[in-house]
């Protein structure tokens, strides 16, 4: 069974569109300012953390403590990430096809394990490392190493990796020894050896491994 390892934010979900949603609700729930808005905003646009919201909170002299913010958000944001429904067909066609699905994504682990529940990605995964567990972060081999654990396979048998990010999931998974697909978007750093496939949507890279089984 082939494997292949999927990013979660920017590549199975759109997490700009939804942390734009979160943001918009926490704002209003909570009375902020424009510029506490921009401030959290600029925070959280790459990852986020419970140690954001202590932050925001000494910052802006906010009254609800920071566990119970950093809760809230969670649950803004399993509630307004979405995969599409092309996406979990593609996912479930993987698996129809006898490919071994993980998920490896960097984050916090309650977040990213309540975005993957919510959207239904969870129930379609074999395995699912989050460096939020284990405090080390793509392109980490050893992160790979545990995402392929959780499969029940090993990276010496070789694979996939499919994301948007160049270094952490290209980079990262060349370092693995798989291949690669990149959904392009982000610039690409001078001298990064390059993906193997490019695409503009993750349905295309899914075809792609569809037609490796053909």
């Amino acid at each position: 069974m082939p494997l292949v390892l999927f990013d979660l934010d920017g590549t199975l979900t759109d997490r700009q569109a939804a942390l734009s949603n979160a943001l918009s609700s926490l704002g209003h729930a909570h009375a902020l300012s424009p510029e506490a808005e921009r401030w959290l905003g600029a925070a959280l646009a790459d990852r986020a953390t419970a140690d954001d919201f202590a932050r925001l909170r000494d910052a802006f002299g906010l009254e609800a403590s920071a566990t119970d913010l950093w809760r809230e958000y969670v649950d803004l944001m399993s509630a307004a990430v979405t995969c599409r429904s092309e996406v979990l067909e593609g996912l479930a066609g993987l698996r129809a096809a006898a490919w071994t699905i993980g998920i490896i994504t960097n984050g916090a682990s309650d977040i990213q394990r309540a975005k993957l529940a919510g959207t239904g990605i969870a129930s379609l995964a074999d395995g699912v490392a989050v460096s939020g567990d284990l405090e080390i972060r793509k392109p980490d081999l050893r992160l790979f190493e545990v995402a392929a654990s959780r499969c029940g396979v090993s990276l010496a048998d070789g694979g996939w990796m499919i994301g948007d990010n160049p270094a952490g999931d290209i980079g990262g998974g060349h370092q693995a020894g798989l291949r690669t697909i990149w959904l392009r978007g982000r610039p690409w750093p001078d001298g990064l050896q390059a993906a193997h496939h490019v695409v503009d949507d993750v349905t295309d890279a899914i075809t792609i491994l569809l037609n490796e089984t053909e």
